[in-house]
C-alpha cells in the first residue's frame, strides 16, 4: 500500500481553502470555458478543475468525463498539490504503482495519461489542480505546458474574485442593513428635536422660563436616544432581515446542499445516510458563514470511520433563544468509535492521522480544521463516543437574532 503525500504546510493549506468558503457544486460554469481551453491546448480528451479538501478531492468543473468527486486517496492530483515541482506528469498510468490499480485507470475510461498544474493562491497555499488526462500516451511541448499555467492562474484569479464579491456583498449587505436601521429609527428623535425648537421658535418671548426648561429637557432626551442609536451601531448590533439573502441558508437549503455533495459518499461506501431538520425553525435564515466546511468535514470523517452496512445521521436544529439564535449540528455514526484520549486530542488541536475501516489514509487535520473553524465562530464542539460503539460530533453555532 503507498502512502499518501501532503503538503508540509497541508493545516495552513486547508484553512486557506476553507476561507473561500465554497459550495463545491456551484462552479460548473465558471471555469467551463477553461476546462475546455485546457483540454484543447494539451491535446487531450479530458480536463478536471479538481479542489482538495481533508477528504475529497471535489471535481468543480468538468470537460471530457462525468466525474464530481472521489475520496482524496484516490486521486492522481493530491501528488500535484504536494510536490514543490511547478507541475506533476504520469506519462503512463497503467504502468505506475501508484494509480496502476486504481478505477478509472482499470475500468472506463482507463486512463493513461495525466499532467496536472497545482492552483496556487497568492498566500503560496494549493487549493487543488487544473489537470489533463488521456486514454492515450502523450507529451506535452513546453510551449504547451506554459499556456495551462496560464489557464490555472485563471482560475486561481476567478476563486479569488468569487472570494472577494462574496465578501462585499456580504458588507453591503450589512451596511444597507445599517442605513435601513439608522433610516428609521433616527427619524423619530430627530423629528422630535425639530418641532420642539419649532414650538419654542413660534412661541418666541411669549414662552415662560419653566416651559422653555422642559423643552429643553425633551430635546436633550431626544437627543441622548440618537447617541444610544449610535453606540448601538457602532457595537455591530445590527440585526439582520429574515429574507435568504445569498450569504445565508435555512435549515430545508442547508440539508438539500449536504445531501447533493455527500449522498454519493454514502452510496460509494453503502452506508445508510440521513439528515433530519426541525420543523418549527426550518425556514429561519442563518449564516452560511464556514458551515459546509464545518459539516463537510464532519460528515466525511464519519464516512471514514463507519464501516459498510452502517448508519451516519445528520441533525441539523435551529433553536430560537432571548437575545440569539442557536444552529445545533449534531453528526452521528455507527462506526468504530473514539477513545477518551482521542477525543482530548480532538479538542486541543491534537487530532492525529488514523486510517479508516476500510483503508482509507487518515490525514489528521480535517477535525482539527472543524476545531479551529468552529473556534472562529465562537462556537463549541463537543464528541461523544467509546471505542466500538460509535461517536456523536457536536457543535454549537450562534446566530445572531433575525
Amino acid at each position: 500500500m503507498h502512502i499518501s503525500p501532503f503538503p508540509q504546510n497541508e493545516m495552513d493549506r486547508i484553512i486557506s481553502l476553507a476561507d473561500y468558503d465554497l459550495d463545491y457544486t456551484s462552479f460548473q460554469d465558471t471555469f467551463k470555458d477553461l476546462a475546455r481551453l485546457a483540454a484543447t491546448v494539451a491535446g487531450t480528451s479530458i480536463s478536471l478543475v479538481n479542489l482538495i479538501d481533508s477528504f475529497t478531492q471535489w471535481t468543480v468543473t468538468n470537460h471530457g468525463l462525468d466525474l464530481d468527486q472521489m475520496p482524496r486517496e484516490d486521486s492522481v492530483c493530491q501528488y500535484t498539490i504536494s510536490v514543490t515541482e511547478p507541475h506533476f506528469e504520469v506519462k503512463d498510468l497503467t504502468g505506475d504503482d501508484r494509480f496502476k490499480d486504481k478505477f478509472y485507470v482499470v475500468d472506463e475510461p482507463k486512463l493513461k495519461y495525466y499532467f496536472g498544474i497545482p492552483l496556487k493562491n497568492e498566500e503560496g497555499h494549493n487549493l487543488g489542480a487544473l489537470c489533463v488526462l488521456d486514454r492515450d500516451l502523450k507529451t506535452l511541448s513546453p510551449e504547451k505546458i506554459e499556456l495551462l499555467k496560464i489557464i490555472a492562474d485563471e482560475i486561481v484569479n476567478r476563486l479569488t474574485t468569487h472570494k472577494t464579491i462574496t465578501g462585499l456583498k456580504t458588507k453591503l449587505h450589512e451596511a444597507n442593513e445599517t442605513r435601513k436601521k439608522v433610516a428609521h429609527d433616527i427619524r423619530g428623535p430627530l423629528g422630535g428635536i425639530i418641532g420642539l425648537a419649532q414650538v419654542i421658535s413660534e412661541q418666541g418671548h411669549e414662552n415662560e422660563i419653566e416651559e422653555v426648561l422642559e423643552f429643553i429637557n425633551l430635546i436633550q432626551r431626544s437627543g441622548r436616544s440618537l447617541l444610544e442609536l449610535a453606540d448601538e451601531i457602532l457595537g455591530n448590533d445590527v440585526p439582520r432581515v429574515k429574507e435568504l439573502k445569498a450569504d445565508e441558508f435555512n435549515l430545508l437549503v442547508f440539508k438539500d446542499k449536504l445531501d447533493k455533495l455527500y449522498k454519493p459518499q454514502a452510496l460509494t461506501k453503502n452506508i445508510a445516510f440521513v439528515i433530519n431538520t426541525s420543523v418549527n425553525s426550518a425556514t429561519i435564515p442563518f449564516s452560511k458563514n464556514k458551515l459546509l466546511q464545518i459539516t463537510g468535514n464532519l460528515i466525511s470523517n464519519a464516512m471514514k470511520f463507519t464501516p459498510g452496512n452502517g448508519k451516519i445521521t445528520v441533525d441539523l436544529s435551529l433553536k430560537i433563544e432571548e437575545t440569539r439564535n442557536l444552529l445545533q449540528i449534531n453528526v452521528t455514526d455507527t462506526g468504530v468509535g473514539l477513545s477518551q484520549e482521542a477525543i482530548d486530542n480532538i479538542l486541543q488541536g491534537k487530532a492525529t492521522s488514523t486510517d479508516g475501516t476500510s483503508g482509507e489514509q487518515g490525514y489528521g487535520f480535517g477535525l482539527a480544521l472543524v476545531k479551529h473553524l468552529v473556534d472562529s465562530l465562537k462556537g463549541t464542539m463537543r464528541i461523544y463516543s467509546h471505542p466500538g460503539q460509535g461517536a456523536n460530533f457536536e457543535v454549537l453555532l450562534p446566530q445572531s437574532q433575525a
